[in-house]
């Protein structure tokens, strides 16, 4: 196959309705009814009935897509040369295999590609709150007027049809997990969508699934207060204390006893009871180690964020079992970033540690990085190249929630697909196909 060409066989779908008995099949059925008659008489007629209905079965519904590679990599398993993927009409994928394993129905739109992975994961961005413009009328993953602000909702400013959406999808990016930015002690909540639909229902996933936190100076530089990292840290337990004893007596069989309903206290009630988890940005070994010491303390489900040093305190991950979105691969090494490592991934991955990659959140336009990219420079400097990509479709699905969902092409999931021309990883091959849950969103090597 030339490259940046991709074939397509056979013609659009047509879901059709299954076929009564043919002519040729009709002589099936009648030995099926006699036995079946038989048998009633001895076992029972609902037994017979059960039999006559295997015997009757329609065939299942023809697939809506086809997609062969010449090296399809599932990531729920090793990559299979001449790989085969249907995914149904409802969206989902029917069935992965050898190509000498799976029949693509007669009529199913078939795609062919080189290399085909699951569709991509951008497990921390800000995109469709933050737009491209850059203009204040379009940069809403910051409120400024109170550093704790949990209650504030990434679902209520997310832009379906913001252009940086469209511009992720055109590098394989399917699913993000985006909401409030760093900057803030409490900065509100993230959620997960498909970058496809032109509106927030359309392409929403997961409508609350961490609360975002940030310790460090970078908060202090847009508030009064906190001033300092210990002042940070005061101020984030006592709003834990709050939250706590709010739950309490919320819970109290009394309803006149209960307190009135409070956004910012209920929120947080949330990260203690393990309903949301606490994002956590936290560069240095400080920091991190405060983040570590808060969920002890509290007891709350933590992903950390950034984590430029985290490759300092492996041993302490580990023990606490925390799951790293990691910073951008390529990340400036400035300020608080100034420690970072091009091989950070790879020694986290060595250590066992679930790691994913993400577009971060950038101050200046275009607004967002490509994780694709990330990853690249990730598997160039350590990382496997199956354990890159991992970073950015299935380890990255197990850490924001959505595992069952998407992350690898196995029956029942989403049919997201990216189609390239290439090895994902090398600068000279390009996406040359995406497909989310079972429709074709982007065509055209890029």
């Amino acid at each position: 196959m030339s490259r940046g060409v991709l074939r397509c066989e056979g013609l659009s779908p047509v879901i059709p309705r299954a076929p009564e008995p043919r002519e040729g099949t009709r002589g099936i059925y009648r030995p099926v009814l006699r036995l079946s008659l038989r048998l009633g008489r001895r076992l029972g007629s609902s037994l017979a009935l059960a039999l006559l209905g295997l015997g009757m079965t329609r065939p299942p519904l023809a697939a809506q897509l086809a997609v062969k590679a010449d090296t399809l990599y599932t990531m729920a398993g090793a990559p299979i040369p001449n790989g085969v993927v249907l995914v149904g009409p409802d969206g989902k994928v029917q069935q992965v295999g050898p190509a000498a394993a799976v029949r693509i129905p007669r009529g199913t739109r078939t795609l062919v590609a080189r290399i085909v992975t699951p569709g991509l994961i951008d497990a921390r961005s800000v995109v469709g709150l933050a737009g491209a413009l850059n203009l204040p009328s379009d940069q809403d993953q910051l409120e400024t007027s109170d550093p704790i602000q949990p209650e504030l909702r990434a679902v209520d400013a997310y832009d379906a049809q913001e252009r940086l959406v469209a511009w992720l999808r055109t590098f394989g990016v399917t699913t993000i997990h985006t909401g409030h930015g760093p900057g803030a002690l409490m900065s509100g909540q993230t959620m997960v969508v498909k970058t496809r639909g032109n509106t927030v229902a359309e392409a929403l996933v997961d409508s609350a699934t961490m609360v975002a936190m940030t310790l460090g100076p970078t908060v202090g530089q847009r508030f009064k207060s906190p001033g300092t990292r210990s002042k940070g840290v005061a101020m984030l337990r006592a709003v834990f204390l709050k939250a706590k004893d709010y739950a309490r007596k919320q819970a109290d069989p009394d309803s006149t006893k209960r307190p009135a309903r409070d956004l910012k206290l209920e929120t947080v009630a949330q990260v203690l009871d393990g309903r949301l988890a606490a994002l956590i940005t936290a560069q240095d070994i400080s920091e991190i180690e405060d983040a570590l010491r808060l969920q002890r303390e509290f007891g709350f489900r933590l992903v950390l964020d950034g984590a430029s040093e985290s490759y300092m305190l492996i041993d302490e991950l580990r023990r606490a079992g925390v799951p790293v979105i990691l910073h951008p691969t390529m990340i400036r090494n400035t300020g608080e970033a100034r420690s970072a490592s091009l091989e950070t991934a790879a020694r986290l991955h060595e250590a066992g540690i679930t790691v994913a990659l993400q577009s971060g959140y950038e101050g200046y336009v275009p607004k967002t990085r490509v994780v694709l990219f990330e990853a690249a420079m990730a598997a160039a400097n350590g990382l496997s190249r199956e354990a890159a990509l991992a970073t950015i479709t299935i380890d990255a699905a197990r850490i924001i929630g959505q595992d069952r969902r998407v992350g690898s092409l196995e029956a029942g999931k989403d049919g997201d697909l990216v189609l390239f021309d290439g090895d994902p990883f090398e600068y000279t091959s390009h996406v040359c196909t995406v497909v989310i849950e079972g429709k074709v969103v982007t065509e055209g090597c890029r």
